[in-house]
């Protein structure tokens, strides 16, 4: 199962709100770590992010300059579909989420249930 770990996503907060693909100290002077942190550990991270399919890189001269490669919300749709193909009985899953939903969350769910009717 894709999990992201507190660093992975503090990057991928970074990729998700540039306008434009960014070099490793870029993202690196956009993440407010409780650390310092060193230039091969966020190139190490972006790497993996990019072997994992969720990030997307070009040459930029020596360097690669970074990009998410899926949006947050179809990596969350991708998440969703993933804790449901294995939870082993989907639809309880998915009663259980319906039965602690929030009066917004619910309402999101009926706009969803509408628009894939139509």
């Amino acid at each position: 199962m894709l999990r992201l770990g507190d660093l992975e996503a503090a990057v991928m907060d970074v990729l998700w709100s540039a306008a434009a693909p960014l070099r490793v100290r870029e993202v690196m002077g956009r993440i407010d770590p409780a650390r310092p942190l060193a230039y091969t550990t966020v190139m190490t991270v972006l790497d993996n992010l990019h072997t994992k399919g969720l990030a997307d890189r070009d040459r930029d001269g020596r360097a690669y300059a970074y990009r998410a490669a899926k949006s947050r919300s179809e990596l969350g749709a991708e998440l969703l579909r993933e804790v449901l193909n294995t939870s082993g009985d989907p639809e309880r899953v998915l009663l259980h989420f319906a039965q602690s939903a929030t009066p917004e969350e619910s309402q999101f769910l009926r706009r969803a249930a509408r628009k894939a009717q139509r």
